[in-house]
């Protein structure tokens, strides 16, 4: 009866601290670099969910996924919802989310900050960090 108590009274602090943490978080930080769109797709996902459970969304798009904040560049429809995560990342915007883009992403594609979506702008090294350090945030990366 006592080793019971004492395996139930471990597991219970082990789980308890990670459950009341994920629930007090402030929201998440995403870095989406992912080229394949349901990955880019599930980052869309999970953060709306988080927008719309009244928390913050910090994300940026890096390499491959940083197409996704250029005007005019196609993003793939995906079912069951038949929406693309350009249409969504475009929602999140509007909901609230914060979107950045990598810094080294548009010199390396030949085009300038004119280019992106309204509502996206520059991230900084200094301000990713900041973020990424936040223990108020959980973070996920695609």
């Amino acid at each position: 009866m006592k080793k019971s108590l004492f395996i139930l009274s471990l597991v219970a602090s082990l789980f308890i601290p990670s459950l009341l943490s994920a629930d007090s978080a402030k929201g998440l930080n995403v870095i989406v670099t992912a080229k394949d769109a349901q990955s880019q797709m599930m980052a869309m996902v999970l953060s709306m969910a988080t927008l719309n459970q009244n928390k913050q969304v910090n994300m940026t798009l890096c390499s491959s996924a940083g197409d996704l904040a250029v005007k005019g560049m196609k993003s793939e429809v995906l079912k069951p919802m038949n929406k693309s995560p350009k249409m969504l990342l475009k929602a999140l915007i509007k909901k609230g989310a914060k979107v950045t883009i990598c810094p080294i992403y548009l010199p390396n594609v030949n085009k300038d900050k004119s280019v992106l979506l309204d509502g996206i702008t520059l991230a900084t090294p200094v301000g990713g960090a900041k973020e990424l350090l936040d223990k108020d945030f959980q973070n996920l990366t695609y």
